[in-house]
């Protein structure tokens, strides 16, 4: 019975790490097709990249702003 139990556990350790190279693959192809759908449309048709892009930076702005913060407020 312990032989069965590490045979089990022995492929659990496999499948966690054909899962994590699986999400890593995955992970890159998405980020490969945003950078390429990107700089296409900045190709086909600019000022839509621009107004974007410019939306995006002002989300992200935006959220930098007001997200709660960590750190404590020290006095001046």
């Amino acid at each position: 019975m312990d032989d069965i139990d590490d045979l089990i556990g022995m492929m659990g350790l496999v499948y966690e790490q054909l899962r994590r190279i699986l999400a890593t693959i995955t992970t890159l192809a998405v980020l490969t097709i945003s950078i390429g759908a990107g700089v296409q449309l900045a190709v086909w048709h600019p000022p839509v990249a621009l107004a974007t892009s410019l939306l995006l930076f002002v989300t992200l702005l935006y959220r930098s702003v007001t997200a709660p913060t960590n750190k404590p407020l020290r006095a001046i």
